[in-house]
């Protein structure tokens, strides 16, 4: 098994094609990561209680928390964590129990809480606040605490979140390389 991966309750992380999971880091549990991801140092993907799924193309930064909230008579159902294509989860952010759509970046130190879902092309400010049960809705940069619409996006941030992808998977892939020579 890669390091970093762990099994846990009979459940083992489940990698698409060209993943890259750093030493340092830390996946265990139901997970389901697309192709071309990459997990970086110090992050935590821990799909113990409840299951996390993630698209492809999806970076995880470095000392990022990814966590879900287990079903209990508090949440029934709990809260799955499910996150879209070609999304950015930048540095220390926290994702929980929560759903981001596609081509979304998460700036660093940012949390987005239970039950909130993020629609498709959002930008989440660095150390903003998403509240439990919030909707960002598409189209739009957020920041603060709470989080609120700060603004619509511009075209070149629009564009902004495939080469941002993009330029992860080129590193993931110069990571890969050194793991093969």
């Amino acid at each position: 098994m890669q390091d970093g991966l762990r099994t846990h309750q009979g459940f083992t992380p489940r990698l698409g094609e060209r993943v890259y999971i750093d030493p340092a880091c830390v996946v265990l549990g139901d997970v389901e990561l697309g192709d071309d991801c990459s997990v970086w140092p110090m992050a935590v993907v821990r799909g113990d209680m409840h299951r996390i799924r993630i698209g492809a193309r999806t970076s995880i930064q470095d000392g990022s928390v990814l966590h879900i909230t287990h079903a209990s008579d508090f949440n029934p159902g709990g809260y799955p964590l499910t996150v879209g294509d070609d999304v950015t989860i930048g540095h220390k952010a926290i994702l929980h129990g929560c759903t981001l759509g596609n081509r979304v970046l998460v700036g660093m130190g940012a949390t987005v809480m239970d039950g909130a879902v993020v629609e498709d092309e959002v930008i989440i400010a660095a150390g903003a606040l998403v509240t439990p049960g919030k909707r960002l809705e598409s189209g739009h940069v957020y920041g603060g605490s709470p989080a609120k619409a700060l603004r619509p996006l511009k075209d070149s941030e629009r564009a902004f979140f495939t080469y941002s992808a993009g330029n992860y998977v080129k590193l993931k892939d110069q990571y890969l390389s050194q793991a093969v020579d």
